[in-house]
Parts: C-alpha cells; structure tokens; sequence
C-alpha cells in the first residue's frame, strides 16, 4: 500500500484502517481515481485490519459523481472513464469485504455519497448530516445506489428519496435505518464502537459476512442492470448536456 494518494486520505492504527475521502476543492465529488485508490486500500485492508471506517469533510462526507469532469469530457467530445462497474465494485467491498465497515458522515451526503455509506456495514451521522439524491433532476436515476439504499432503508423509502429529491435529516436516516447511530458528537460515538469491534476476530468477521452475503445476495443479483443503467444514461447527450451546464453556470435543466 502506498504512503500517500491524491483523492484520499489513510490511517492505520492497529487493527483499524481510517479513510478520509479528500477532494476539498470538489466537495469530494467521486472520480475514478477516488475508486482506484479506494479499492486499493481496501485490498490491503483484507488481510491486514479488523475494522476500517470511512468519513469525508467536516461539511460534507461525499456530494456524487464528479459533475465537472463530465461536463469536460461532454465539452471536449471525448470518452469519459466507465466509473460505473469500479464503483459498485468498491461498494461491493465496503459491504461484504472481510472487515467491519462504519462510514462516520458529516455534512452533505449526496447522490453516491449516499452509495458510500448504505454499503457500509454501520452508519454514524453526525447531527449536521443530510442525505439526498439529486439524480433526477439532472433526468438521471441512482441506478447503482439503489440496491445498497433499498437493502436499509427499504423499498418505498428509498423510492421516496429518488423522486423527491429532498435531503432527509440525521434525525430521519436514523428513524428510517439509513443510520445505527447519531447525535451531536459522532467522534465520541465512533470512539465508544471501535473498542469492541476489535475484539472480533478476524476468522469471525470473515465467516458471518460471508454467511450474511450468502442471506442477502440482492446487491450481488443488481450489479449487471444497474451498471448498465448508469452506463446507458451518463451516455445520453441530452442528460450529458445538462450535467455540462449544471457545473459552468450552476443552473438546473428548467432554469433559463
């Protein structure tokens, strides 16, 4: 594993692996080096820790795709990378890795950042958390997030979410089970769950993930239709049109 990258930031402290997801200058919007790095440390991690939590910015864990690098490729007229396969790859790891995953949110969690934290085994929000998905208003759907959100929070929740595209508060993700744990100090609250997740051992955690994979294989059955969901809209013009005005001029697609 490498000592530093360029999209992330990690920490190692014995049985724990700490990921900061680290783009400051694009509200950590996801690109595909952010998955290659992020797969990579988790790679390391399955043979070397017991826990590894994950987490963004003070005000913001993780807004979604990286609307300006799509509006570059659509300017430019080149292919842009295929992120979609990569990412409910690295989802898949977060969710049935040989690990105990907690995403520790913050802020804004939007559109994939919302994938980042249903896939994680447990959700700690902090009192400033929002969780949105804005994909529609761009004529977008969360193709991939979907299968991660339905699995905790349910059908018509996660449906609700989608066409309303209104954030819901820490408040609610803990109501609906899009969280296990929240309040004012979520540092405290992710300091009182490690001690005890590391008594796990490795063998065990290994073992009942995979007996828990084995009872819910829906994200596993999902992953074709949903990458080529994602796939077949970010290949759209008129949807790649939008995004590119979106992220020059910040005006939505209704907007003139």
């Amino acid at each position: 594993m490498r000592t530093s990258y360029e999209t992330i930031r990690v920490h190692m402290r014995g049985a724990v692996a700490n990921i900061q997801l680290y783009r400051p200058d694009a509200d950590n919007a996801i690109n595909d080096r952010m998955i290659e790095e992020c797969t990579e440390v988790l790679d390391y991690c399955a043979q070397q820790v017991q826990v590894v939590t994950l987490e963004g910015l003070p005000g913001v864990f993780c807004s979604g795709a990286d609307f300006h690098r799509v509006s570059e490729y659509h300017t430019t007229g080149t292919q842009a990378p295929d992120i979609a396969e990569p990412l409910y790859a690295l989802w898949e790891r977060l969710a049935e890795g040989p690990y105990v995953t907690i995403a520790h949110v913050k802020g804004k969690v939007n559109a994939g950042g919302v994938g980042f934290a249903a896939a994680c085994d447990m959700v700690i929000a902090d009192e400033t958390a929002q969780f949105s998905l804005s994909e529609m208003l761009f004529g977008l759907f969360p193709a991939c997030v979907l299968p991660f959100l339905i699995r905790r929070v349910g059908y018509q929740r996660a449906h609700y979410m989608t066409l309303s595209t209104q954030a819901i508060t820490a408040g609610q993700a803990l109501e609906w089970g899009l969280a296990d744990a929240g309040g004012p100090d979520s540092e405290h609250l992710l300091r009182r769950h490690l001690p005890r997740l590391t008594r796990l051992s490795k063998e065990a955690i290994v073992n009942y993930k995979q007996y828990m994979s084995r009872l819910r294989n829906d994200i596993t059955s999902a992953r074709a239709e949903a990458v080529a969901a994602n796939r077949r809209m970010f290949a759209d013009p008129v949807i790649a049109a939008h995004i590119s005005r979106y992220a020059v001029t910040g005006q939505f697609p209704w907007e003139s």
